[in-house]
């Protein structure tokens, strides 16, 4: 049996400014669950709405072909809608509600600061009254303290970059004045003390009226945000009233907890950056749940994006018999078009397949956005040409960074959002990822096996039990990053006799984590080692979201090894390469039956001269990441490497990890290769594990009629079988 493919419009043309945008909540969903479409155009107007399925999301020649087919009455979607421009308001920041107070003696404003970007102009703190606002700002390369129409200059030098200072304020409604001073304590360096000398606070007139509190707002004021850098230890005192709130508490979600009991907690906004180290922190704790007050900080930045906020354009319950797969909002209008995806899991209590194709959600929202083929990366050079969604990227830096980018001020990109237009999550935005796996998933419908999808988040949210229906899991070409309970779940099914294919590279490679505080929203922290483009700061490699550790799970000893029997070990763009297969996993007459008990997976497979993947997307199935068999690193020493790829350019080097000194390796280099694998695993389940995110790429050459899509499929077929796998003897 063999899936029908239904083509119809492709997307955007690249010579085509792109207009129209949107997001959609959630990502993945059930059907018979609701979601919501969030839209936006540039040219205010009305627009085609059409909800797809997505069987192919890869327009280029190399690729399946793209296909999608509209569903059966539109999923109960309206068929036009009214687009309108909504405006994307990047910058976190914080606020408590005063209202109930009110002032009639004087204010006292107290925090401490640590500004990174010095040399700005920058709104560090506003307390509004219905009468009065009050201000810290960073001006003309100043701190200065304003209200009333007087100004206060609180340090006579310009802050110095990365250091905390101690600020206070009062204004005097009794007294008609102002007085404020911005002082800093001792650092580790003499050298940096000597000209940071401190004064006695300044004063100035001001003349200030009672007033009835409205609110406070940290990084920022009543037009939205504008500060990058942290603050901490924020207190206020109204007349009588003094509140102040902990910022070391709670430090999972959006809450300033309010530690003076006076029952006025401050919210945080967009999600800024939390397990960040504070005034106090002198090395002697590394984990913030070790000493909390050390972490008592907040690390605000002007582009952070959690949650753009937008109006609803289109909300529908999706119908229960909705078959699992990819699916898109499509939205057509004169001037351009777009496509949301979003995945379905089959309706809660109705049968399932017995495949799975996970979706890699998780790495998605890594690469949300990135701006690697126009900024460049260590591994890439940037390009001049760029398909609309990523100059739509660069045209607009208001959508948030990617984990692969650093903030304004240098700062790494600790946390990802969904809830926000992701535009390299488009077919054929990017040769990453979401594109490449709509190949995979092309693939899987040309079998005719019959398969489900499911994603990360589903993955973590539900543990074991989302894996537990299923025989088989096919991965993506990329699943890099993994939460603690997404690696529990699939050592679990494992040990319950799932089947897994690894069709990818890089796979398992960092540790991300979650909130329910902030749902749609994921943190990384890239610390010790690995192929990262920013590295955490001193003393925060503790994620806020569960205080877990971060970085690699090859350090913190689980090494994708252990689960998929390979682990990332080279990356190269330059070219694709062939593997050369093991002779002795073949089978005949005489061959070791411990080496060629997986024989059948050759079965069918045309082998050209010792060569398998000889072609492919840059040409072959093994490039751009490799993982590498080692038992070193938990490989399972009975795991049958079936070939091999080692013919690469000069580009194709180890991974940062494997390196143990200043020493680029020669070429050849046996350590830098990918590698095939088959091996059992417990209750009759197994592992086949291709090592290359390349993979996808050799699928469908010839109509799928190809060495790499036959021998994928003999895997399929075989792991599909209830039929048990054998320990080896």
């Amino acid at each position: 049996m063999r899936h029908t493919v239904y083509l119809m419009s492709s997307p955007q043309r690249s010579d085509e400014p792109k207009l129209v945008t949107g997001y959609c909540e959630p990502w993945s969903l059930r059907a018979g669950e609701p979601i919501r479409l969030l839209a936006s155009s540039h040219r205010p107007g009305p627009a085609e709405l059409t909800m797809v399925r997505l069987h192919c999301g890869d327009p280029t020649r190399t690729g399946p072909g793209f296909a999608e087919e509209a569903v059966p009455g539109n999923g109960g979607l309206p068929g036009t809608v009214s687009l309108e421009e909504q405006p994307l308001r990047p910058g976190s920041y914080g606020t408590v509600d005063l209202q109930g107070l009110t002032v009639a003696t004087a204010f006292e404003l107290r925090f401490s600061l640590m500004v990174t970007r010095p040399g700005e102009p920058q709104i560090i703190a506003t307390v509004l009254g219905d009468s009065m606002i009050a201000q810290v700002v960073l001006e003309d390369g100043l701190l200065k303290a304003k209200a009333g129409g007087a100004q206060l200059v609180l340090r006579a030098t310009a802050l110095a970059p990365r250091r905390w200072y101690d600020v206070e304020v009062r204004a005097g409604f009794d007294t008609a004045t102002m007085t404020g001073n911005a002082t800093t304590a001792r650092s580790a360096s003499p050298g940096r003390d000597l000209l940071e000398t401190n004064r006695e606070p300044a004063t100035t007139h001001v003349t200030l009226g009672p007033s009835r509190m409205d609110r406070l707002i940290l990084a920022g004021d009543q037009t939205g945000a504008g500060f990058n850098g942290r603050l901490a230890r924020p207190r206020l005192t109204i007349d009588e009233t003094e509140l102040w709130w902990d910022l070391s508490r709670e430090l999972d979600g959006p809450t300033m907890v309010d530690g003076s009991g006076n029952d006025r907690p401050g919210v945080l906004h967009q999600l800024p950056a939390r397990a960040v180290t504070g005034p106090d922190w002198d090395g002697s704790h590394q984990r913030w749940t070790d000493h909390p007050p050390h972490w008592d900080a907040v690390h605000f930045h002007t582009d952070d994006l959690y949650d753009a906020g937008w109006e609803t354009t289109a909300e529908v319950t999706l119908p229960t018999n909705l078959p699992s797969g990819i699916y898109a909002f499509r939205l057509t209008t004169e001037h351009g078009d777009d496509r949301i995806p979003f995945f379905v899991r089959p309706a809660s209590g109705a049968a399932t397949a017995d495949v799975a194709f996970l979706l890699s959600t998780a790495t998605y929202l890594a690469y949300a956005n990135h701006r690697m083929l126009f900024e460049g990366a260590d591994f890439i050079a940037d390009r001049t040409r760029l398909r609309p969604e990523h100059a739509y990227i660069r045209d607009h830096p208001e959508l948030g960074r990617s984990m692969y980018e650093k903030h304004p001020d240098r700062s790494g990109v600790m946390f990802s959002s969904r809830r926000r237009p992701v535009l390299n999550l488009r077919p054929g935005a990017d040769g990453w990822n979401f594109t490449p796996d709509t190949d995979i998933n092309a693939f899987l419908e040309w079998t005719g096996v019959g398969h489900d999808v499911i994603a990360d988040e589903d993955l973590h949210d539900e543990g074991f039990a989302a894996l537990e229906p299923y025989r088989v899991i096919v991965t993506c070409s990329h699943p890099e990053y993994w939460s603690t309970a997404m690696l529990d779940a699939l050592d679990r099914w494992q040990r319950n006799g799932g089947r897994l294919m690894y069709l990818g590279g890089n796979g398992l490679y960092w540790r991300v984590a979650f909130s329910d505080e902030w749902p749609g929203a994921m943190e990384l922290r890239r610390a010790e080692d690995g192929v990262r483009n920013w590295q955490t700061g001193d003393g925060e490699s503790y994620h806020a979201f569960g205080g877990e550790y971060g970085g690699m799970w090859r350090r913190l000893g689980r090494p994708p090894n252990e689960l998929v029997g390979v682990g990332f070990a080279a990356q190269g763009f330059d070219k694709a390469s062939y593997y050369e297969v093991n002779p002795e996993t073949l089978g005949g007459d005489g061959a070791d039956p411990r080496t060629a008990r997986a024989a059948w997976i050759w079965q069918g497979v045309e082998i050209d001269n010792g060569r398998i993947g000889s072609s492919g997307l840059g040409g072959g199935a093994a490039g751009q990441e490799l993982d590498r068999y080692d038992t070193r690193l938990g490989s399972p020493s009975h795991a049958v490497v079936l070939a091999s790829a080692t013919d690469f350019g000069a580009d194709m080097v180890r991974t940062k990890e494997e390196f143990e000194g200043s020493v680029i390796y020669a070429t050849p280099d046996r350590y830098v290769r990918s590698d095939i694998v088959f091996y059992e695993t417990p209750n009759g389940g197994a592992v086949f594990s291709v090592g290359s995110i390349s993979w996808f790429g050799a699928l469908a050459r010839h109509g799928y009629d190809n060495d790499v899509a036959k021998m994928t499929a003999n895997v399929l077929h075989r792991f599909n079988d209830p039929q048990p796998f054998e320990p080896p003897t």
